[in-house]
């Protein structure tokens, strides 16, 4: 089976797939990126470089759509080249971020399957989460264009994988039957419980939390609104001040991955490191950890939190509680679909993180009464998100595009 993957970053959310398609060695995989780090062995990867940038003068509605056109013209070209030199995909999968929107002009007649992420809407959603009173025309008008590569590519795709349910119901109704939810999955055998807990070491890093001290953690790819950095940074302060055995482990990079970046021009960490007294030497930055590292990170946890706007929703979530953490999170529709309060993980409001400081500090004050809720969050994702699982359904959904099943072993 010939299998062509398409992501501006490799390997993404295709890691675990890929990775499983080639220990059958009849499988070919061949895969394109923007990402000039784009090798594996045993995997045809193709590096594309972006001819240009979108033009200042481009209308600002239109330079996303632009630059996924370009994004979109780059992989077709690679493509094209990989087709010349005798590789012909018996099906195509790829990120709905650009890359795919052409290929069906490379290949019209092989199936093309879509990774959607995220519909935009202006109304109860993302968009209008942290806005007060009505978002302003401009604002909704901008946000209807910023779909229109996602409308080209559910239009040109055969089928289409979203991750979670939140995340298809942003979709216009009448695409929702060509998309399937399937998420890829937590390697669970991976980020397990540690057989004892007590302290954090990570001598790599020169980070060491001596046994007998409350540790409270936080993993994000960007310190960002979207991901309710400045509600933690303030309820962090307050859990610091107010406990004294207390540190803080943030793991993630200084940077805004999603929304918008701070209007004054400093990070958001340095902002709120300037608004807020902290014990320097009990509030630890990690910065973006190795997995092996940032296991340990979560094994150690006595109380994780998880803070998201209605968005996509983070593996880092998933990944904590497979590891039998007890996350805090914000009650918000990614989340709710996953953590029941009380049960597999407790729930409060995004905004206040006075609350959010209350909610840590019970969770932390009952330490030994969480192990119900450890096993049942560690469940939940066993159930519903275990990668052997998830990888079997979108082995069984690709299949159903193919005259014969896909071999994965």
């Amino acid at each position: 089976m010939n299998i062509l993957f398409l992501h501006r970053n490799f390997p993404a959310q295709f890691r675990h797939l890929v990775a499983h398609l080639m220990k059958n060695p009849a499988n070919k995989v061949a895969f394109l990126s923007n990402r000039k780090e784009a090798k594996l062995d045993g995997i045809t990867t193709g590096y594309y470089e972006l001819t240009r940038k979108p033009e200042e003068k481009t209308h600002r509605y239109l330079r996303d759509y632009e630059e996924s056109v370009i994004h979109g013209q780059c992989a077709a070209r690679l493509a094209l080249k990989l087709k010349k030199n005798g590789f012909k995909p018996d099906i195509v999968f790829g990120h709905s971020w650009g890359p795919v929107s052409f290929m069906k002009d490379v290949f019209p007649e092989v199936p093309l399957i879509g990774y959607f992420e995220w519909f935009y809407n202006s109304l109860n959603s993302d968009v209008d989460f942290d806005c007060a009173g009505e978002v302003p025309l401009d604002t909704r008008a901008s946000v209807r264009i910023k779909n229109s590569h996602l409308l080209v590519d559910l239009y040109t795709c055969d089928g289409g994988v979203v991750p979670t349910a939140w995340q298809k119901s942003q979709f216009p109704s009448e695409f929702k039957d060509k998309l399937e939810t399937l998420h890829d999955g937590v390697d669970t055998s991976f980020f397990k419980p540690a057989e004892k807990r007590g302290g954090l070491a990570i001598p790599e890093i020169g980070l060491a939390i001596p046994e007998g001290r409350e540790i409270v953690t936080y993993a994000t790819r960007g310190m960002e609104p979207y991901r309710g950095f400045p509600q933690f940074m303030e309820a962090a302060s307050l859990l610091l001040k107010s406990r004294p055995r207390c540190h803080v482990v943030i793991s993630g990079r200084d940077t805004v991955s999603y929304g918008k970046k701070n209007n004054n021009g400093k990070t958001y960490k340095e902002m709120m490191l300037e608004k807020f007294g902290y014990d320097r030497d009990r509030l630890h930055f990690t910065e973006f950890l190795p997995y092996n590292q940032y296991l340990r990170v979560l094994q150690a946890s006595d109380a994780h939190v998880y803070l998201t706007y209605p968005f996509v929703l983070s593996w880092s979530m998933l990944e904590a509680m497979s590891a039998g953490c007890a996350v805090v999170a914000s009650r918000t529709p990614p989340v709710t679909e996953v953590i029941e309060d009380g049960i597999n993980g407790f729930l409060t409001d995004f905004f206040d993180a006075e609350k959010l400081a209350e909610k840590v500090a019970w969770v932390l004050d009952h330490g030994s009464g969480m192990a119900a809720v450890r096993t049942a969050a560690r469940q939940t994702i066993r159930e519903r998100y275990d990668l052997s699982m998830c990888l079997d359904r979108q082995l069984d959904y690709l299949s159903r595009f193919l005259p014969n099943p896909i071999d994965s072993l």
